[in-house]
């Protein structure tokens, strides 16, 4: 562990070998310049219109019960620039090389993280914690591209980790975390075992982010992605994206389902 986190330019040549053994070490990197301007005003609009989207179908008391306001699940029912994401070559070739090129896609969530409230502690993203809470012998299941749609700085609310402790089945001392700030279009990768939180917005605009995780195929995903966003659109993307969106990892409904010549869940798939 080095106690700071590394910076690896997506222009590097050997940017992969640099994250993946900030990965091992740290449990944390930050990838930089890897969206342009174009790509992350297209995901700031359509974040905002997925929450309205959200609002609506969730409702505002269940989205304050669940500590959940200004989460946007599920954010490609707003906008097709959210699957554009997920097409990435930068972050397809962590994903391969930390899971396999058959890993699917847990969740992809979008945040806009507010102005701090009275009672902003009681989110659940403020508190620390670990998106897969699970360690099984050092392998690992999950992995996380936490996308800066906006600037990340210790005083809009950058995500705040504890370096290290991936892979660990002891909670850390918080005392050693520290925030991770980075440019816009930069992309925090982390070990999902890695503890971390929202910091506090102390400005006053929104911090947006998305963040993605994937899984190895076996997992299930957060929201069946398939039926979510209907398999005619799933169908519309390019076939890595259909493997991610879980098109080739879904249980048969049927025996027709099974027996049929293109088979719903591939063999393989690990």
């Amino acid at each position: 562990m080095t106690g700071e986190i590394a910076r690896v330019s997506s222009k590097h040549p050997r940017r992969l070998p640099s994250i993946l053994a900030a990965l091992r070490a740290d449990g944390c990197a930050v990838l930089e310049d890897v969206f342009d301007e174009a790509t992350l005003s297209a995901i700031r609009d359509g974040l905002h219109v997925g929450l309205t989207l959200v609002r609506e179908q969730a409702g505002q008391a269940a989205l304050q019960r669940t500590g959940e306001l200004g989460v946007v699940r599920a954010p490609m029912l707003a906008s097709d620039a959210f699957f554009r994401l997920l097409e990435t070559p930068e972050l397809l070739e962590i994903v391969d090389a930390m899971l396999s090129p058959a890993a699917i896609l847990h969740l992809q969530n979008g945040f806009v993280l507010p102005p701090a409230a009275p009672g902003d502690e009681a989110r659940f993203q403020r508190q620390f914690h670990r998106d897969f809470p699970r360690v099984l012998n050092g392998f690992v299941c999950s992995i996380n591209t936490l996308i800066a749609i906006d600037g990340f700085t210790a005083g809009n609310g950058a995500t705040v980790v504890v370096p290290g402790s991936h892979q660990s089945h002891d909670a850390p001392d918080t005392s050693a975390a520290i925030p991770v700030e980075c440019d816009a279009g930069s992309v925090v990768v982390f070990d999902s075992t890695l503890w971390h939180a929202a910091g506090r917005n102390a400005t006053a605009h929104d911090r947006c982010a998305v963040n993605q995780q994937f899984t190895h195929s076996f997992f299930k995903q957060q929201l069946d992605y398939v039926r979510c966003l209907g398999e005619e659109r799933v169908l519309r993307q390019p076939p890595r994206t259909q493997q991610l969106l879980g098109w080739y990892t879904r249980v048969p409904e049927s025996l027709e389902q099974y027996y049929r010549e293109e088979r719903v869940y591939r063999a393989g798939q690990g």
